[in-house]
C-alpha cells in the first residue's frame, strides 16, 4: 500500500501487497482464513464453467475480527450485514468486529480471489451470504481445533461464544490466543453451517458499524481525499451527448489567482486545474468554449416521445415472457381494455457528486474514488493511463450515494486519469459540479408501455399483452454491456415480469400472456438507477391491474387475489400489507387507499397507502404500510431503514422526478429544478418484515417499485383520474 494511501484515512488500513498475498500467520500474528466460493461471473461468462476463488477472514492477537469485503458501502449498510453473517458463524465478540476493503489490484494479483467487486442489484447480501458464512464457520472450526489440540481434548467437546473457547474440564481461551496455532492447521474439507433456528446475530437489530464515524464527521468519503501536493480540477463536457469540443481560450483565465493549467479532456471536455476547487470552477465558468453540438442538437422531449411511440404497435419485438396465444385471444375477444403509460428520464442526484483523485507517472497510476465497481474502475484507470492493470491501483472510498450511477461506466475515473497525465506526478482531485453531475448523468431509461387485455363474459382476464417500447440499458449504456445481449434481448428490461425466478416474477397467472420489448434508444444515455426497470414495470402492471379491477367492478384486492392463487409468496405480502392498513374497513373522511405488489431482486414486496387530496388538488400521503419477504432477514433495523429510504426515493421519483430534453441537452441542472421529497411531506411508514426462509433476497431496491403505483391507484380512488405518466407534479389532481 502506498504511503499516500495511509494519509487519506486510517479507516481503510489495508495490508501491503506482500503481506496480503503471503497470507501467513507470521505476517499478522493471527489467523488468516482462505475459503473457496463459486465465482459469480459476468453475463459474458454465463455459459462457462465458473472458476473457484478465495475470500479472507483475519483474526488478530487482540481478538479483533477483520472481515475483508469486496462489495462497496454506499449507505445501504451492507458492510454491517455482511460482517454479521461472518460473526454469526464465527462466534466472535461483535464489539470487536471491523471491516476492510481489499483493492481490485490485489484481487487481480491473486487471480481474482475475491470474485466480483460489483455492488448493485441488491446483490451484496444475497450473493455473498454463503461464502461469508462458510468463512466464519471455517475460522471457528480451526480456532476450536487449535484450542482442543493444546488441551488434548476432542474438538467436539469445546464450545464457542463471544470469541471465547471453553471446555467442560475448566479450560478457557480466546480467539486471539490460539489464532497463530490455528493458522498452521489445514482448513477442514467441509463445514456445517448453523441452522437458522440457532442464529443469535442474524435477524437482530444490530447498530451499523459506521454510525459513530458518520455522526462525528470522522467518516471519509472520496470528496474528502487530501494528498500532499494535491491540486484540484473542475470539468465541463459538451452539454449535448455526442457533441465535441471545437476550441477554448485558455488565455482568458490562466492569469487568475491559483490557476495552474487549462487542459483538454478527450475530444469532448475541458478541465481547469487550480490550487482550490472553487478557483478551478469559477475560472471554468468564465472560460470561453466553443462546442460542436453534433447531430443531436435539435432533439427534444417531444421528438423522443414520438420516437418511442413508434415501438408500441410494431410487429418486431423481443419476447421476454409468454404463454398461450395472447395476440389471438385479444383479437377474438368481445371486450378489450387498453391503456398507454410512460416513464421519464430521471437523474441519480447522489449527494456526493462524481469525483476521483488520480496520480499518474509513466510507471504507475493510482486512483482514489467512490465506486460501486472496483474492477471496472481499475480497468478504466489502466486504459486511460496507458498502463497495464498490474501497474495501477484503485482505492475504494465510502460512497456518498451511488444508486447505480457509480457502477459500470466509471467515466469520471477516466477523466481524472486523463487530467492527471497532463501533470505527471501531481495528485489531481477531479470534482464534478452539481450542474455537471446533472447534465452528464446516465439516466433512468425512458420507456412507454401499451397494456392490452381481453375479458370474457364473466369478467375474467383471458389474455394480457404488455408491450414495452424504449431504452435498453445493456445496449445503450455507452456500449459497455452491448455484448451481453443475446438475440437482441435485454433481460433487465423485463425485471419483475418473468416466470418465477429470483430476479423478479410477474405474480399473476393468465391463460394467455405476452410481454415483449421494442428497443428504442435515443441519444441520451441510460444507466442503472436504483430499482432499475422494476420501477416502471411495476407501475405499468399494477396500475393496469387496478384499471381492470375497476372496469370490471371488482375490489382491487379481491381481483388480485384471484389472479395470484398460484403465487403464494406474492399473495402473502399483499395480504399482510392490505390487512395491516385496514383494507375493506372504513377510512377517515376524504382518505383513500391504494395497493401494489411486485417481486424483484430476490424479494417479495407489497404496499398499501392512504392518501387524501384537498380541494386545491394538493396530494397528502398519510401512511404507507409495506410488507417484505426477503427469505432471510439479516438485520431487522437495516431492513426497516432501507424500506423507509426506498419510499423516499420512490416517492421523489413519482412526485417530482423528471429530466426533460431541449436542444439535445438535459434541462434540469440542480435541485431547484429537480426536487426530492422533504421531511414535511414524507408519510409515516410501517414495515412488516416476514421472512419465509429458504432463499436470500435483496432489500435496498425492490420496495422502491411499489411506492408510485400504490399512490397512483389511491389517487384514482380519490379522484376518478387515472394518471398514466409521471411525475405527478405535471398533473392537476383536483377531483374529476
Amino acid at each position: 500500500m502506498s504511503k499516500i494511501m495511509s494519509q487519506v484515512t486510517n479507516q481503510a488500513s489495508m495490508l501491503s501487497r506482500r503481506r496480503f498475498l503471503a497470507g501467513s500467520a507470521a505476517a499478522t500474528g493471527g489467523l488468516m482464513i482462505s475459503f473457496h466460493i463459486p465465482f459469480i461471473g459476468s453475463a459474458q461468462a454465463q455459459d462457462a464453467a465458473p472458476p473457484e476463488v478465495n475470500a479472507w477472514v483475519v483474526i488478530r492477537p487482540d481478538d479483533a475480527v477483520v472481515i475483508r469485503i469486496a462489495r462497496s458501502e454506499m449507505g445501504q449498510g451492507s458492510l454491517t450485514g455482511l460482517a454479521q453473517l461472518v460473526a454469526e458463524e464465527l462466534g466472535c465478540d461483535w464489539a470487536r468486529v471491523s471491516t476492510e476493503y481489499p483493492t481490485p489490484a490485489q484481487n487481480l494479483a491473486r487471480d481474482h480471489v475475491w470474485g466480483s467487486f460489483s455492488t448493485g442489484g441488491s446483490h451484496s447480501i444475497r450473493q455473498s451470504q454463503d461464502y461469508l458464512r462458510k468463512g466464519g464457520a471455517t475460522a471457528r472450526m480451526m480456532l476450536v481445533q487449535a484450542a482442543a489440540d493444546e488441551w488434548q481434548v476432542p474438538a467436539a467437546e469445546c464450545r464457542v461464544a463471544g470469541g471465547v473457547i471453553t471446555h467442560a474440564a475448566g479450560h478457557r481461551t480466546t480467539f486471539g490466543k490460539v489464532a497463530s496455532a490455528a493458522a498452521k492447521l489445514t482448513p477442514p474439507a467441509a463445514v456445517t453451517l448453523k441452522d437458522p433456528k440457532d442464529w443469535t446475530l442474524i435477524g437482530q437489530r444490530l447498530a451499523r458499524l459506521d454510525t459513530v464515524d458518520k455522526t462525528t464527521g470522522a467518516q471519509i468519503y472520496g470528496i474528502d481525499v487530501k494528498l500532499p501536493g494535491m491540486l484540484n480540477a473542475a470539468i465541463k463536457a459538451c452539454p449535448v451527448f455526442g457533441g465535441k469540443r471545437k476550441s477554448f481560450n485558455a488565455a482568458a483565465i490562466e492569469q487568475r489567482p491559483g490557476i495552474k493549467k487549462v487542459v483538454p479532456v478527450g475530444d469532448y471536455a475541458v478541465a481547469v486545474i487550480a490550487d482550490t476547487w472553487w478557483r478551478a470552477k469559477s475560472a471554468l465558468e468564465a472560460l470561453p468554449i466553443e462546442w460542436d453540438l453534433g447531430p443531436n442538437a435539435k432533439v427534444s422531449s417531444a421528438s423522443i416521445k414520438a420516437f418511442l411511440k413508434t415501438g408500441l404497435d410494431v410487429d418486431d419485438a423481443i419476447v421476454g415472457n409468454s404463454n398461450g396465444d395472447a395476440r389471438g385471444a385479444i383479437a377474438k375477444a368481445s371486450r378489450k381494455i387498453e391503456a398507454v403509460y410512460s416513464y421519464p428520464y430521471q437523474a441519480h442526484a447522489t449527494m456526493e457528486t462524481m469525483n476521483a483523485t488520480a496520480k499518474w507517472t509513466p510507471e504507475r497510476c493510482e486512483v482514489w474514488t467512490p465506486t460501486q465497481n472496483g474492477e471496472a474502475a481499475l480497468a478504466t484507470a489502466a486504459e486511460a493511463a496507458g498502463l497495464p492493470q498490474s501497474k495501477c491501483e484503485v482505492y475504494k472510498m465510502l460512497l456518498g450515494g451511488g444508486f447505480g450511477r457509480r457502477g459500470a461506466g466509471q467515466d469520471w475515473v477516466r477523466q481524472a486519469v486523463e487530467i492527471a497525465k497532463q501533470m505527471p506526478g501531481t495528485p489531481i482531485k477531479l470534482l464534478w459540479s452539481r450542474e455537471e453531475d446533472m447534465t452528464q448523468d446516465r439516466y433512468h431509461p425512458i420507456t412507454q408501455c401499451k397494456m392490452s387485455a381481453a375479458l370474457d363474459e364473466k369478467n375474467n382476464v383471458t389474455a394480457l399483452h404488455m408491450r414495452i417500447s424504449g431504452q435498453s440499458i445493456l445496449a445503450g449504456a455507452s456500449g459497455v454491456f452491448a455484448g451481453n445481449l443475446k438475440d437482441g434481448m435485454d433481460p433487465v428490461v423485463f425485471q419483475g415480469l418473468n416466470p418465477p425466478g429470483p430476479e423478479g416474477s410477474i405474480g399473476y397467472s393468465f391463460p394467455n400472456l405476452l410481454i415483449d420489448h421494442a428497443m428504442r434508444n435515443p441519444h441520451v444515455p441510460p444507466g442503472f438507477w436504483r430499482g432499475v426497470n422494476l420501477n416502471q414495470n411495476t407501475i405499468y402492471l399494477e396500475s393496469f391491474i387496478d384499471e381492470l379491477a375497476h372496469e370490471t367492478k371488482q375490489d382491487p384486492l379481491a381481483f388480485r387475489r384471484k389472479l395470484m392463487a398460484d403465487n403464494p409468496k406474492h399473495l402473502a405480502v399483499l395480504n399482510a400489507a392490505a390487512e395491516r392498513c385496514g383494507w375493506g374497513t372504513p377510512t377517515p373522511t376524504g382518505v383513500f387507499r391504494g395497493l401494489a405488489q411486485t417481486m424483484g431482486f430476490g424479494s417479495y414486496v407489497a404496499a398499501c397507502v392512504e392518501i387524501s387530496i384537498g380541494d386545491d388538488g394538493v396530494l397528502k400521503i398519510h401512511r404507507i404500510v409495506a410488507a417484505t419477504d426477503p427469505g432471510y432477514a439479516v438485520n431487522v433495523q437495516q431492513i426497516e431503514a432501507q424500506v423507509e429510504g426506498s419510499f423516499v426515493f420512490g416517492l421523489s421519483a413519482a412526485l417530482y422526478g423528471e429530466c426533460t430534453v431541449k436542444d439535445g441537452r438535459i434541462e434540469q441542472q440542480n435541485f431547484n429544478a429537480y426536487q426530492v421529497m422533504r421531511m414535511n411531506g414524507m408519510p409515516k411508514v410501517e414495515t412488516i418484515i416476514m421472512p419465509s426462509g429458504g432463499f436470500w433476497g435483496g432489500v435496498g431496491e425492490p420496495t422502491i417499485a411499489v411506492a408510485a403505483p400504490a399512490v397512483l391507484n389511491a389517487i384514482f380512488a380519490a379522484t376518478g383520474k387515472r394518471i398514466r405518466d409521471l411525475p405527478l407534479k405535471n398533473h392537476d389532481l383536483k377531483k374529476a
